[in-house]
């Protein structure tokens, strides 16, 4: 499992586990994260240690590497949804594009408003925007910043997919349990409700 799915199942753990815990905290967290637990590990350390050009950097290179997963999850709260057979279907085209501009572009209509932030950004518009900065020209101070906020909405938006999928997750359960329960022993009066 990528980080990225990781952290999206973990979302509540995710800021406290990077701040306090680097990767080891992650790993207890989430399970087996693969390859990229070290990027968002030492992104989180750099962060700590305000190191702004670094923890902008781990950050970008963490975003622009599970673009193809984050996508997957965003398109998985979609068909939860309800979305139709041809946005989930920019959703798979946008998974493999190789420019983040260009797979945002495929699936901005896409974006279900569970997951928008305020109720009308995108997230990951405003992940690109920040990422698309030069980070020369900028002071580590200000990518210090800038990676914080990076790491805000990305956890936001981990917060909101895995809630989507879980309340998704909850309701058919519990319909499927009220649609199959036993029916009352005979004899038994009706429920008038």
């Amino acid at each position: 499992m990528c980080c990225c799915i990781a952290i999206l199942k973990n979302a509540k753990d995710l800021a406290f586990s990077i701040a306090t815990k680097g990767t080891s905290g992650l790993k207890e967290t989430s399970g087996d994260l693969g390859s990229c637990t070290t990027g968002v590990g030492t992104a989180g350390r750099a962060e700590n240690r305000g190191l702004g050009i670094g923890a902008f950097s781990y950050y970008r290179r963490l975003v622009e590497n599970q673009k193809g997963r984050i996508i997957a999850q965003i398109a998985k709260v979609a068909q939860k949804l309800g979305a139709k057979p041809d946005v989930l279907e920019e959703f798979k085209a946008a998974e493999e594009e190789t420019q983040f501009s260009k797979a945002i572009e495929q699936i901005r209509h896409g974006i279900p408003d569970v997951l928008l932030i305020d109720g009308q950004h995108n997230p990951l518009t405003l992940l690109h925007t920040a990422l698309s900065e030069g980070l020369h020209d900028h002071t580590d101070e200000e990518c210090l910043e800038i990676a914080q906020s990076i790491r805000v909405v990305l956890t936001e938006l981990a917060d909101r997919i895995s809630q989507a999928l879980r309340q998704e997750d909850e309701l058919s359960k519990a319909v499927s349990r009220l649609l199959n329960r036993k029916a009352k022993p005979t004899g038994a009066e009706p429920d008038r409700g």
